[in-house]
This record gives structure tokens, C-alpha cells and sequence, in this order.
């Protein structure tokens, strides 16, 4: 047998009044996209923190999976609970990635622990807000009334449809940023069905040298404050989605600003990878574009309409479409099935959907990036790609 917990928490206060909601779906209905609820809960708690909230919904949802399988004839050892949660911190401290500090807190998981033992598996997945609205129902409810209480559905209030969903996946498998939702076909349809590496390709944010519209390639400027707010609004949305495996960085500075931005977030560190540097201007670097067209009028043209010619005593663009060839190949087989957050900069950016889009050089003087901006592509096995989003930065918008 197969179930879905939904389960959320929330505090007025924080600490404050609080509340927890768990809600038990048949998977079934939930693939169908008729979710028919089994049976639910909702907890009135006079005063906890929102995580300590969450955790009393899984606990809660936890032991009400158990009644509801053993209600329909079924033991919880042959029983999977693919619990869907929309708090980051608690999906990966339960799922043992992130250590559990908070004190309140812990005895809630080690209980949750304990309850996961009696089920052939338990799953736990990250969604938005948007999607765990019946949870978060039940848990205003809870701190609307000061009441709590607990639903169980009686056999002919059910669809016919039967609660084991099909095949051993788990329903609602976590979607990251740019899965798409309420779709029959996604990419990974179109690619064998196996979940790609996913790469969020994020640029850094200004710099003093990119307001001086000055070539910057192996320079290491700061970021400014702007640069610093566009890093941290870009965290807040990457970090909102969350299921982010790993973020990477190229090693110069305010690439490594950026990621820290977003690694901060999401309570991980930031890997260097030197295959993200930018290119190397040479003798231009520095140097602001209309100097280096005053200086150097037909190199300067030649290196932006043929790729492979070079800055003087630098790279050309081609160098960088080459070495970044080789650096996702080798991410794309360390992150298979994974998104990761990647830092790194204008030249590298295009190199990277140049080679997912499989396009010529002429993209890198079509195609604008901003700062701070977002790009999404998709690696499968077999060399396959995908791009599922260019230069977004509606984040920085207001």
C-alpha cells in the first residue's frame, strides 16, 4: 500500500500560538489531480516555534498513516508514506542530511525516527506553499478555534479509486525550480524518463567594474551593495524552492560572494570549482570597452564576430566554449539526477547554453545575460539537453 502525507505547521509569533495540520491523500486520486483525502488532523498548540509546528504534522501525520493503512486491511511494514512538506530544514534534517540542533526539536524527530521504522519506507519531499495548501489549512484551523481534533473518512465517502498508486516511485516527486507542473510530458519524458542533472546557472551580481563597463575576467572586484542585495534576492528565490544538491562557484570573488549568498540560504557550503573562472581578457583587462575600441578597433571587432580570436595575451571564446565543455560533462555525471545551484560568469554562462542548446559562436554576441540573471538547463544521459529558462531575473524586479 501506498500513502501521501501532507503535513505543515505555522506560529503566530514564533514562538506564539501554533498549530499543525496533516493531511493523508490516496496517491492515486492525487496523480489524477482529485485528491480524495482519507483521513486528517489538525493540532492545537498554545505556544512553539513554526518548525516545531511542522514537526509535530509529521509526527501527527505519521501515526495517522498507520491508523488509516491498518483501518484498510493493511500492516504498515507493507506500507510506503511519501510525506510532502513545504519546510526545507525539516525535509533534509529528516531525510539525514542536515543535523538537528534545536532542542524542542529533537525529540519530535527522534519520535518521527521511531514511527518510520514500523513503514516499508518513508519519503520526504519538498513542495511550495502553494502546493500544501490543505495542510496549512488544517493548521490555521488548529490555531483559529484553540482546538484540535481528527477526520477519518468512511469507505463510501472515498472515490472507487484504489489507494496504491502504480509502480514503486514516489507520487509528486520533487519538482526543484524549474520542474514543470500539471504537465502530461516534461523533458525527462522525451529523454527515457530518468531525472536529469539539473544546472541553475546563476551570474554574479555587480561589481564596481561592471558599472565602469570595464572588462573583468580574472580581476577580483567585490561586489557592491547593489551587487550584494541583487545576491541576496536571488537566494531568497532559489532558496524558496529549495531541493538544491550542491551550490558551485568559480573561485573568484564575487562569484564566491553570490554563492555564499545563496549557500547561507539553504544552510550549505559553496564548492569551488575552477572550471567556472571567467575567461581571460589579457591586455584588456581593466580596461573599459570604449578604450579598448579606441585602442584596438579591428582586434576589438574581430574577437566579438569570430570566437576564436583572442584578446591580446588573453583567451578567445572558443578557449572557454572548450574548457566548459569538458567541466559539464564531468558535473553532469558527478550530479546526475541532482539541481545545482552554479556560480559563474557572463562568458561561461553562454558557453554552457551554447553547448546544452548545440548552437554556434555567434551565440555569444546574440545572446544578452544580466547580472544576477538566472538560466536553467538540463543534462540526461547519452549527451541529451535541455533549456528550460534564459536570463531570468524577475526576482530583482521592485
Amino acid at each position: 500500500m501506498r500513502l501521501r502525507l501532507e503535513a505543515d505547521g505555522g506560529s503566530r509569533g514564533n514562538p506564539g500560538l501554533a498549530g499543525a495540520g496533516s493531511s493523508i491523500v490516496d496517491p492515486a486520486s492525487a496523480i489524477a489531480g482529485h485528491k480524495t483525502e482519507l483521513a486528517c488532523q489538525w493540532e492545537y498548540i498554545a505556544k512553539a516555534t513554526n518548525n516545531v509546528a511542522e514537526y509535530h504534522g509529521v509526527v501527527n501525520g505519521l501515526t495517522l498513516a498507520k491508523t488509516v493503512a491498518e483501518r484498510a486491511g493493511h500492516s504498515p511494514s507493507e506500507t510506503t508514506v511519501d510525506v510532502f512538506l513545504d519546510s526545507k530544514l525539516i525535509v533534509e534534517q529528516m531525510s539525514g542530511r542536515w543535523k538537528i540542533k534545536h532542542p524542542d526539536m529533537k525529540p519530535l524527530a527522534q519520535q518521527a525516527k521511531e514511527l518510520e521504522r514500523e513503514f516499508a519506507s518513508v519519503n520526504y519531499t519538498w513542495v511550495p506553499r502553494a502546493q500544501n495548501k490543505r495542510a496549512d489549512e488544517l493548521a490555521n484551523r488548529a490555531m483559529d478555534d484553540k482546538e484540535s481534533g481528527i477526520y477519518f473518512a468512511e469507505p463510501e465517502e472515498q472515490d472507487e479509486t484504489p489507494a496504491q498508486a502504480p509502480g514503486d516511485k514516489a507520487v509528486g516527486e520533487e519538482v526543484g525550480v524549474e520542474e514543470e507542473e500539471n504537465t502530461k510530458e516534461t523533458s525527462s519524458d522525451w529523454h527515457g524518463g530518468t531525472r536529469p542533472a539539473r544546472f541553475l546557472l546563476l551570474r554574479h551580481g555587480e561589481t564596481e567594474m561592471s558599472v565602469s563597463k570595464q572588462f573583468s575576467g580574472l580581476s577580483d572586484p567585490a561586489l557592491t551593495a547593489k551587487g550584494e542585495w541583487q545576491a541576496r534576492r536571488a537566494a531568497e528565490y532559489v532558496g524558496a524552492h529549495g531541493n538544491i544538491a550542491a551550490v558551485l562557484s568559480s573561485p573568484l570573488g564575487r562569484a564566491q560572494q553570490t554563492a555564499r549568498a545563496v549557500a547561507d540560504t539553504l544552510g550549505t557550503d559553496v564548492t569551488t570549482d575552477d572550471g567556472l573562472i571567467e575567461m581571460d581578457f589579457g591586455a584588456w583587462e581593466g580596461r573599459t570597452f570604449t578604450e579598448v575600441r579606441a585602442e584596438y578597433p579591428e582586434q576589438h571587432k574581430s574577437f566579438f564576430f569570430d570566437a576564436n580570436s583572442c584578446t591580446p595575451d588573453g583567451e578567445c571564446m572558443e578557449d572557454v566554449y572548450e574548457r566548459i565543455q569538458g567541466v559539464m560533462d564531468r558535473l553532469a555525471s558527478d550530479y546526475a539526477g541532482q539541481n545545482v545551484l552554479v556560480v559563474s560568469h557572463v562568458t561561461p554562462i553562454k558557453a554552457i547554453l551554447r553547448y546544452a542548446l548545440g548552437v554556434d559562436a555567434t551565440m555569444f554576441r546574440t545572446l544578452h545575460l544580466d547580472l544576477a540573471g538566472l538560466s536553467i538547463v538540463e543534462f540526461y544521459d547519452g549527451g541529451k539537453t535541455v533549456v528550460r529558462r534564459v536570463n531570468d531575473t524577475h526576482y530583482l524586479e521592485g
